[in-house]
C-alpha cells in the first residue's frame, strides 16, 4: 500500500466519524418523546422565566423537522449573579455566565452541536420602544431539537443550568432555520482533512 493511501484512508475515515457524529438530518420527535422530555424537564428544570417545562418542550416540538438548526440567544445579565440558597459563588453575573459556558460546552459536544457564533452587543441603533439593552448574542447550531432537549436535560441534572440563571436577568431564545449561510462547517472540516492529509504526505514522500 503506498504511503499516499496509509495517509488518507485514516483521514477519510475520520472525516465520516465526524460526519457522522455531527449528522443534522434525522426524524421529528414522537410523541412519546415529547411526553418523556415534559416529565423529565418537569422534575429538572429551574427556569427563571417562569415558562414549565411543558409550554417549552411543546413550543420546541411545534415545527420539529428533525434536521439541524440554530437556537439564537439575547442576554442581558444580572447586576449580581443570584444562585438559590446553599451555593457559595461569588455575585458577579459574568463569572456565572462563564462557568456555565465551561460546564455546558461538554454536553453540548456530546449530542453534536457547537457554538457558531459569540458577539458582545456595542450600541443601539433600530428597535421597538421598551426593548431591553442586550449584553451579548450567541448563536448555538444544533444537531436537532432532540439533541438539543437533551442537552437541556443533561444541563439541568448536572447543576448546570444554575448558573445560566444566576447570571441572566432576561433572555430571548429563538430557533433558526437558515435561509442563507456562509458558515461551512462540515466543507471546513473537509478542506483541514485534505491540507493535513496532504501536508503529511509532503513529509513522510
Amino acid at each position: 500500500m503506498s504511503s499516499t493511501l496509509i495517509i488518507a484512508l485514516p483521514l477519510l475515515a475520520l472525516y465520516i466519524a465526524f460526519l457522522l457524529w455531527y449528522g443534522g438530518a434525522g426524524k421529528p420527535l414522537s410523541e412519546a418523546e415529547i411526553l418523556q422530555f415534559e416529565r423529565e424537564l418537569g422534575q429538572l428544570s429551574t427556569d427563571a422565566q417562569g415558562h414549565s417545562a411543558s409550554e417549552l418542550v411543546r413550543r420546541l416540538a411545534a415545527k420539529d423537522d428533525g434536521r439541524e438548526f440554530i437556537m439564537h440567544n439575547l442576554v442581558r445579565y444580572r447586576a449580581k449573579a443570584l444562585y438559590p440558597p446553599g451555593h457559595a459563588y461569588g455575585d458577579s453575573a459574568r463569572a456565572a455566565d462563564k462557568r456555565y459556558g465551561r460546564a455546558a460546552l461538554r454536553p453540548m459536544l456530546r449530542q453534536g452541536s457547537i457554538p457558531i457564533f459569540l458577539a458582545k452587543c456595542s450600541g443601539r441603533f433600530i428597535e421597538t420602544e421598551g426593548a431591553p439593552a442586550w449584553d451579548y448574542v450567541a448563536m448555538v447550531r444544533y444537531r436537532s431539537r432532540r439533541d438539543f432537549l437533551r442537552f437541556a436535560v443533561a444541563i439541568e441534572s448536572q447543576d448546570i443550568a444554575i448558573h445560566k440563571w444566576a447570571a441572566i436577568a432576561e433572555t430571548q431564545i429563538t430557533p433558526l432555520k437558515p435561509l442563507l449561510s456562509l458558515i461551512f462547517v462540515r466543507s471546513a472540516v473537509g478542506v483541514v482533512m485534505v491540507m493535513l492529509g496532504l501536508g503529511l504526505d509532503r513529509c513522510l514522500g
